[in-house]
């Protein structure tokens, strides 16, 4: 048992689901039904976070290692625990999950009408997978979550969706899926090479440098769709267009970080070799997607669209930073995940404002909002603003340090990497002026209303977390530093050592 006395991660990953029960119980008209079943999906998802806030107070920053960590027998004839933990690199990735799962809800509340009930079933679900990925310690537990959360999230698309729905849904699950079988199969050549599926074991075992390429292969085929990479990325578009406003913010919040959380719980640690080998592939990978889908970014008319091209540019400066094997690359690669999980979510959200009120996420429709929501304009200019990286926002500090980190790999390498924030400038800036500025001359946007209370509730924390993060970024990274630096320097104890044996050999 952990120092707490109780088991948190466990309560924090399964207490979403004694909600499910509470509103599969509930009876009564439809009305009823649906009012129940927000009231305590909201309340649920509110008393996980509070919990939530328990590890982030009691977390010890200083430590490098796994805390809060839980284990109980599971498949003992196999090697095979239930056991959970978190360090540095997972434990604010639960807090963002529990952070958006409620402003989710929320922000659902008057736009899902049908179906309420199997709506709000579907995200507590998918809370608890993934809380649960995040903290698994043993490599099933950890693949039964990271595979759990296609099904809710492929219901959430192919439900409540839009006209295209179903071939979105279907699109994102076959691609999700099909890369997942490969990971699988390293699970169990991992699994037969070390005898156990323990990830602090796995971590510090050394696999032959051989077999390391082919799993390092095997992680990429489901990893690189998860951030998504270029050219495996073509499903996100069509699942951001198609989801419902709240399906987008979690799908851009904590699914995209998947992937790059993957590269580095696994890939980096665990594959020292073939990632050093198989750096080069990634970097062109990561830069193609950054400058090509900023480039497509910009021909977007469809604002779902545009953002989550700008996501697959933004994801591409994560794995920049993950594959320089420097502390302040990877350093900002977990701050760049952590800022676009907000900053990211609360465009999606920006959009599903205006989408609520016009049924039309068209940008020509639009023009001239700030005569007429001027909060909105605020609020959307804030996000705006984060998302090309202004300094004194989140999305700077990331991005900074991804380029730092880059440079000193190769100097072409940050000015290549670079060239995200100066598309994104571009492609974010044209958004915001044919949206909010200009002229209000179509006649259905004069009687359009400014933001709700319930709407000023929703963005009110992300605006905190964006200034937060622009400001004050080491109360962030004072969580990552201990174990990104301990995982640098197992990255280059291994390496040496690799040479040293290599040299040997030879």
């Amino acid at each position: 048992m952990n120092p707490l006395g109780f088991p948190l991660l466990s309560l924090l990953t399964w207490l979403p689901l004694v909600g499910c029960g509470i509103i599969m119980s509930v009876r009564g008209d439809e009305a009823t039904v649906a009012s129940n079943a927000r009231w305590t999906a909201l309340w649920t998802s509110l008393i996980v976070f509070a919990l939530s806030l328990v590890l982030w107070v009691r977390f010890d920053q200083s430590d490098p290692g796994f805390q809060f960590v839980e284990s109980a027998a599971w498949l003992p004839q196999w090697n095979i625990a239930y056991k959970m933990g978190v360090d540095g690199i997972s434990v604010l990735f639960v807090l963002l999950s529990t952070v958006l799962t409620p402003i989710c809800i929320l922000a659902s509340w008057e736009s899902i009408t049908v179906r309420v009930r199997e709506y709000m079933l579907a995200f507590l679900v998918l809370e608890t997978m993934m809380v649960g990925m995040f903290c698994a310690l043993d490599f099933v537990v950890f693949y039964m979550f990271f595979e759990g959360v296609l099904l809710p999230m492929y219901l959430i698309i192919g439900i409540w969706g839009g006209p295209r729905r179903v071939y979105a849904a279907i699109k994102f699950f076959l691609f999700t899926l099909a890369g997942s079988v490969l990971m699988l199969l390293a699970l169990l050549a991992m699994w037969y090479s070390a005898g156990t599926t323990d990830i602090p074991t796995l971590l510090h075992t050394v696999f032959p440098a051989s077999m390391q390429t082919w799993l390092f292969l095997a992680f990429l085929a489901s990893f690189a769709v998860k951030v998504p990479m270029w050219p495996v990325h073509t499903w996100l578009p069509d699942a951001h267009v198609e989801a419902p406003t709240a399906g987008s913010v979690i799908l851009a919040g904590v699914l995209l970080k998947m992937g790059a959380y993957g590269f580095l719980r696994f890939s980096v640690p665990m594959l020292p070799a073939a990632s050093a080998s198989l750096a080069p592939l990634m970097f062109t990978l990561s830069v193609v997607a950054v400058i090509y889908t900023s480039y497509v970014a910009l021909a977007q008319q469809d604002m779902k669209k545009l953002i989550a091209y700008s996501s697959i540019a933004h994801m591409g400066v994560v794995t920049i930073g993950i594959f320089t094997f420097n502390v302040q690359g990877i350093s900002g690669a977990l701050f760049q995940m952590l800022s676009h999980g907000v900053v990211s979510g609360a465009l999606f959200l920006c959009v599903g404002v205006v989408y609520d009120r016009m049924h039309t996420r068209e940008i020509a429709r639009y023009g001239g909002l700030a005569e007429r929501m001027p909060a909105y304009a605020f609020v959307f200019m804030l996000f705006t603003l984060a998302s090309m990286g202004l300094p004194g926002t989140g999305g700077f500090v990331g991005e900074f340090l991804v380029l730092v980190g880059a440079f000193k790999v190769n100097f072409w390498l940050a000015l290549l990497g670079s060239l995200g924030m100066i598309l994104g400038t571009a492609y974010m800036l044209w958004l915001y002026r044919r949206v909010i500025f200009g002229a209000l001359t179509r006649a259905e946007l004069r009687d359009i209303l400014d933001l709700s209370p319930r709407e000023v509730a929703v963005f009110a924390p992300l605006v905190i977390l964006t200034l937060w993060m622009g400001v004050y970024p080491s109360s962030f990274t004072g969580f990552w530093d201990a174990s990104v630096g301990a995982m640098v320097e197992h990255h280059q104890a291994a390496l040496a050592t690799a040479v040293k044996l290599a040299g040997v050999l030879h």
